[in-house]
């Protein structure tokens, strides 16, 4: 039995090209038994469709803030409460950049924000972008807030160029969860 057993992990999709991982990651968490909501960026929708994440999740997926039917309800603050830990995979530095900066400007920065779940991070973006003093930065108000990070891996990148930045692959991902969560 895996420590995700019964989890309910609320994975948000940023608008990287890594967002392709993202649909085998849903896969692999449920296979060890989480319970997966799927928040997608506007950006992520460029990358990949709702329409996949809701076939290998068996959710409806949330992309909207102003989601008349959610928020209704207060969707973003049911999202939010609903989850037993955020997962940010891809993690852009767009994302990683306006979460420093508290900003709740889309659902998932809003739900990050909500939520008194912990929130795990794996960062994807070109190495410049991953090197660069203001994404350094932008890390370390985050792991100082207790945001952890898993990755980014080193390798090949969609660009073209070889360096630090790439998101790590589903299967290292689950690992490292389950090994972050059976250590809390």
């Amino acid at each position: 039995m895996s420590v995700l057993d019964t989890k309910r992990i609320l994975l948000g999709v940023t608008g990287g090209i890594a967002a392709y991982k993202s649909p085998d990651l849903v896969r692999r968490l449920k296979e060890r038994g989480a319970s997966v909501q799927v928040v997608m960026t506007a950006g992520a929708g460029h990358f990949v469709t709702a329409m996949t994440f809701q076939a290998v999740s068996g959710r409806a997926v949330r992309t909207e803030l102003w989601d008349a039917q959610a928020e209704a309800a207060m969707g973003h603050i049911e999202l939010a409460r609903w989850a037993d830990t955020l997962l940010v995979a891809p993690a852009t530095a767009d994302f990683l950049s306006r979460h420093a900066a508290g900003m709740a400007n889309d659902l998932l920065t809003t739900v990050c924000l909500a939520s008194e779940a912990p929130l795990v991070v794996a960062p994807a973006m070109n190495q410049q972008m991953w090197l660069h003093p203001a994404t350094r930065a932008n890390c370390e108000t985050l792991a100082g807030r207790g945001v952890c990070f898993l990755g980014p891996g080193e390798g090949d990148q969609a660009c073209g160029e070889t360096g630090p930045g790439r998101m790590l692959e589903p299967a290292e991902i689950v690992a490292r969860l389950e090994t972050l969560l059976a250590e809390a």
